[in-house]
């Protein structure tokens, strides 16, 4: 998929108050170690299947389905698929994953797109793909250090060279970014402090 725009982003778009509204809601809920696909039950885990997989992710995640959460939120995926000209059918949201990071953790490259069709029957999401992802900030970025949201544009290809960037754009509190989610892409380990934001994916029938 050749694109113009990789990514769109906004700058403190959510107000602080909605952002500590947010985290004070979601660190009130009993959290949980966070799976990349093929691992399936996070409590299930043996302790090899951890170790293996703290090799490739390492936080603490709450899922929320409010709605007032989704209002601050999908207005900003919108906008952004029609500014740059993506122009993506999508008409259904996941569940919002809230992720704490502390000190030593991260999530290294992933493309958020892995999943491919999905089979749910009798959900919204029967027979749709992830095609927008989101990411709030709802730390600031003087919070924490490390942390970086970064971008490979390669496609993860091994013949070429790699071509990241770091989106620092993002880093202010209730700044968000929204990109297609076959875009590559990773949090560096925090060094310092703790970084808190909200992830969702949204969905739509598969392209043509």
């Amino acid at each position: 998929m050749n694109l113009q725009h990789q990514y769109w982003y906004f700058q403190k778009a959510v107000p602080d108050r909605i952002c500590d509204e947010i985290i004070k809601y979601a660190i009130s809920i009993k959290d949980q170690m966070a799976v990349t696909g093929g691992f399936g039950d996070p409590k299930k885990l043996n302790q090899n299947q951890i170790k293996d997989l703290k090799k490739k992710r390492d936080s603490n995640i709450v899922w929320l389905s409010d709605r007032w959460i989704y209002r601050e939120v999908q207005p900003y995926v919108h906008r952004a698929n029609n500014s740059a000209g993506w122009n993506f059918q999508w008409d259904h949201s996941e569940a919002c994953q809230f992720t704490k990071y502390n000190k030593g953790q991260y999530y290294d490259w992933h493309c958020d797109g892995w999943a491919g069709v999905y089979n749910k029957p009798n959900t919204p999401s029967h027979g749709k793909i992830r095609k927008l992802s989101v990411t709030l900030s709802l730390s600031d970025g003087k919070e924490y250090k490390g942390g970086d949201f970064e971008v490979d544009f390669r496609d993860k290809d091994p013949d070429k060279k790699p071509n990241t960037r770091v989106v620092k754009e993002i880093r202010p509190k209730g700044s968000l970014v929204v990109f297609p989610s076959d875009l590559w892409h990773r949090v560096k380990p925090i060094t310092k402090g703790i970084r808190y934001s909200l992830v969702v994916w949204n969905l739509g029938w598969p392209f043509k």
